[in-house]
């Protein structure tokens, strides 16, 4: 062998150049093997990869590495989720172009891609920032305004009045603009929506089918969905409401509490409190104040909760002459429900932080089980258990449920103004996704806003919509918005002046659909070509993130469902499995004066059996912190192209596979990497010490030596488990059974025995042939030298994955443990095949159960087949 030390720096470039040559990794539609498609979230361009990149996609090549060598047709794509505030800020403060900056980084991460020796089509590679791309996005849209599932309508929004532009609530810092540092103001703007409450129900539904799926990813979107079955009730007011209404209608999923209702409350957007409002110059100043909260439910949740209390009242529904009084609250979201409540503070905890508030009465109407009704009390904390109804009249005695039966039934019964004063109703926590943004880097809605034909879409034959290359970023607002052309164009209807829509879209829409485009990028005329995208959707294994398993995958499975719906695609979940791994983490550092220190900066050693760190430029102590995800601000990041340039990419992918179950975050650590190293330098010695042994050996032998039949039984054992733990998605499993069986051949090649047996040298050589190409998904490089090393013809990335010869997986030999009285006592090792009367006659041989016998027999001796034995004395 050329050298004694493997060379990731000279062997990996060399091998990902072969592959490249060969287009290994190219997909074709028409391949008739069987699909295989997996895919990993794919990035946003925002400079460099990071280890979260690494692992993320290392875990997704082991997987189509693994699928390609047991002969699937195999989509392995990569793309740029390429549009975004950043890009915008980035002009903004470097003065520099967003397309320049987001394709110079693009063009680095792809660098540092390849050189993590990925098996991606590259050919498919797509930028959702490129015209190419949103031109389809564009048609898409139109598409789905003509089907109804895109609609204008007005909505609250976050407005920063310095940047003049919509913030999302994660940009809304204690009521200030994340940038700007303004009082952030609650307008109403005209917004584009798609109509995703059309699916609601199927979604929800849907997610029982979804078993290939993370359970607590369904139980999160199960609860963002948050389908609830209620009640609609309407209390009559006592006079009139300034707006002319005669009643209040409110929303309920606890009817059966009515009897515990103390207060009404109204959003400060009701209706009738904007009526209100315009002639009390107190509730409209408590209204203002209200615009400054954000316009999230947890914003709202966690804010104190205040009221303005009205002159209004209405009549309780049950109790007759009872009324309750009207507040205006900031808890309330108008565009939740009804804009309306009634409040039952003594079983919900908002209603009783209120009525604690506004000193309102607090009164029980479930009773816990096995409670005394005169000791029960709800005025310190509320009680939202399970019970039975009391001080609620008709209602006493009855379980929830049954009472929420009963009070549906009563009012549905009582005519209000012409109408029941109730209806059963199911509610869905659901919005439809308001998309529109006023940002520059994004996709341009297609839409034209005409005096005369209203608003109108843009032709497809006019499509893309492309942003304009030189817009200014020297002053707040949108840039296309104040662009002095841009906006203005002839309306494709009439041919009078009209306006572009200057809104872009959200992001998320632009990775909603990604998927599906990478199944026949080539296509110019249509976003998808049907064949491509019906044949290879859904995703059979889609990786990525825990924190998109709301937004983004609830965004997917609604855009696939529109897609359908509009003639794109012809299925409704775009992601058959889905993973969702850990984060990469790593330790922190302080020094002397708390400021964060990276870890290239220091040196680790061990003192008195304590773990200990200093600077390496002048050895001052530094404090060793806690574990943390990886973060810049912290400095606790490892650069993945100084660890490839020092150890090698195949050292960092099997690191990022060995260390932690993939679903757990993996702690960084050097000492890890260099046990990784490690492993890479033991398999090269070992290849070197027996190629030539390998090299001479007969392929088969018809006769097993007892050493020979050992090796063999190892190595499919070793195949038949590394296999089903590829297919779970258990890397960290099959790396350690790996370096199980890499000791099992080092054994044999220390021994020397393979050189004067042939059937050990035979097993030798099938050994290391089953070892490298199953460290080949995961370390594809040092696969390829060894593989090459060892006299093996062609590629490892073109050979097909090994066959499992399950003979050899059965051992011929059982161990038994065997149970005296209940307790374990010994083992016995007996041939698989030996009766009862067999397993028997030796148990009862054994010194440990004469021992125990004390020469008596035994009362009973239970034999489990190939299990256990049990004797009772």
């Amino acid at each position: 062998m050329a050298s004694e030390r493997y060379n990731p720096r000279e062997s990996e470039p060399r091998w990902q150049k072969a592959w490249a040559d060969a287009d290994v990794f190219a997909t074709k539609n028409d391949d008739p093997r069987p699909k295989y498609y997996v895919l990993e979230m794919f990035p946003y361009p925002s400079g460099r990869i990071h280890m979260g990149h690494v692992r993320n996609y290392t875990m997704g090549d082991v997987v189509a590495r693994y699928k390609r060598a047991k002969g699937f047709n195999v989509l392995h794509p990569m793309g740029w989720d390429a549009f975004g505030l950043p890009a915008e800020n980035a002009a903004m403060q470097n003065k520099v172009h967003p397309a320049k900056w987001t394709y110079e980084n693009i063009a680095t991460m792809r660098g540092q891609l390849k050189s993590m020796g990925l098996s991606l089509d590259w050919a498919r590679e797509i930028a959702t920032c490129s015209p190419d791309y949103y031109k389809h996005q564009q048609k898409m849209f139109t598409d789905f305004f003509k089907a109804g599932l895109v609609y204008r309508r007005k909505s609250k929004v976050n407005w920063d009045p310095v940047d003049m532009t919509v913030l999302a609530n994660e940009q809304v810092v204690d009521g200030r603009g994340w940038r700007s540092g303004a009082v952030v103001e609650q307008r109403e703007l005209e917004q584009w929506n798609f109509r995703i409450t059309q699916f609601s129900e199927d979604l929800l539904t849907a997610l029982d089918g979804l078993d290939r799926w993370p359970d607590k990813v369904r139980l999160m979107q199960r609860n963002w969905i948050g389908k609830s079955e209620g009640l609609r009730v309407r209390f009559r007011f006592t006079t009139a409401a300034p707006n002319g209404d005669a009643t209040l209608e409110i929303f309920t999923t606890r009817p059966d509490t009515l009897f515990g209702a103390s207060f009404m409350a109204i959003s400060p957007e009701h209706p009738v409190a904007k009526a209100l409002g315009a002639t009390d110059p107190a509730l409209a100043a408590f209204q203002e104040k209200c615009r400054q909260m954000g316009t999230s439910l947890a914003v709202l949740e966690t804010a104190e909760k205040e009221g303005y209390k009205t002159a209004l009242t209405v009549e309780h529904p049950l109790i007759p002459g009872a009324t309750l009084p009207v507040y205006v609250a900031n808890f309330i979201l108008m565009d939740y429900g009804t804009g309306a409540i009634f409040g039952c503070p003594g079983h919900d905890q908002r209603d009783h932080d209120f009525a604690s508030k506004y000193g309102l009465p607090i009164k029980p109407v479930v009773l816990p089980p096995d409670t005394d009704p005169a000791a029960f009390s709800v005025e310190k904390a509320p009680y939202d258990g399970e019970g039975t109804l009391f001080n609620s009249g008709f209602l006493d005695g009855l379980a929830i449920e049954a009472a929420k039966d009963a009070v549906a039934s009563k009012l549905e019964a009582i005519t209000l103004d012409g109408a029941p004063q109730a209806t059963r109703q199911v509610n869905y926590r659901l919005r439809d996704w308001l998309i529109s943004r006023q940002r520059y880097w994004g996709c341009p809605i297609p839409m034209i806003h005409c005096d005369a034909c209203g608003v109108v879409p843009v032709p497809a034959d006019q499509l893309p919509v492309l942003l304009p290359d030189d817009a200014t970023f020297d002053r707040p607002g949108n840039p296309l918005d104040h662009h002095p052309t841009w906006k203005h164009v002839n309306c494709p209807q009439c041919g009078k002046a009209a306006r572009r829509e200057t809104d872009t879209m959200d992001t998320f829409v632009d990775s909603s659909w990604y998927f599906a485009r990478f199944t026949d990028p080539w296509n110019t005329e249509a976003p998808t070509t049907r064949s491509a995208v019906d044949s290879w959707l859904p995703v059979d294994q889609y990786i990525g993130g825990i924190e998109h398993a709301i937004l983004h995958l609830l965004y997917s499975r609604f855009f696939t469902r529109a897609m359908k719906a509009t003639g794109h695609a012809g299925l409704d979940e775009p992601f058959a499995g889905l993973f969702t791994q850990g984060m990469v983490v790593h330790e922190t550092y302080r020094d002397a004066d708390g400021a964060w220190i990276s870890p290239v900066e220091i040196e680790i050693e061990e003192i008195d059996g304590k773990r200990c760190a200093r600077l390496r430029k002048d050895g001052a102590p530094v404090e060793i912190g806690s574990i943390e995800k990886m973060s810049k601000s912290k400095k606790n990041v490892v650069d993945p192209d100084e660890i490839i340039a020092t150890w090698g990419a195949d050292t960092a992918r099997w690191f990022m596979l060995s260390d932690s179950p993939p679903d757990r975050d993996v702690i960084w650590t050097e000492a890890g990497v260099e046990g990784a190293h490690r492993f890479v330098q033991r398999i090269w010695r070992l290849v070197g010490e027996a190629a030539d042994v390998v090299r001479a050996a007969p392929k088969v032998s018809a006769t097993w030596s007892p050493a020979a039949l050992a090796l063999a039984k190892t190595t499919h054992k070793t195949l038949a488990a590394v296999e089903d733990d590829i297919e779970k998605l258990g890397f960290n499993r099959a790396v350690a059974r790996l370096y199980e069986f890499v000791n099992a051949i080092g054994k044999v090649v220390a021994d020397g025995q393979a050189g004067s047996d042939p059937s050990l040298a035979a097993a030798l050589s099938e050994a290391f042939g089953v070892l490298v190409r199953l460290i080949a998904p995961m370390m594809p490089h040092l696969a390829e030298e060894c593989w090459t090393a060892l006299g093996r013809d062609g590629l490892v990335a073109t050979t097909g994955w090994p066959v499992v010869d399950r003979s050899l997986t059965v051992d011929d030999e059982v161990t038994l443990p065997i149970q005296i009285n209940g307790k374990k006592r010994a083992e016995i090792t007996v041939a698989r095949t030996a009766d009862e009367a067999a397993v028997r006659a030796a148990v009862l041989a054994l010194e440990a159960v004469q021992k125990a016998l004390e020469g008596k027999a035994p009362k009973k001796v239970i034999v489990v087949p190939q299990r256990i034995v049990n004797v009772v004395a």
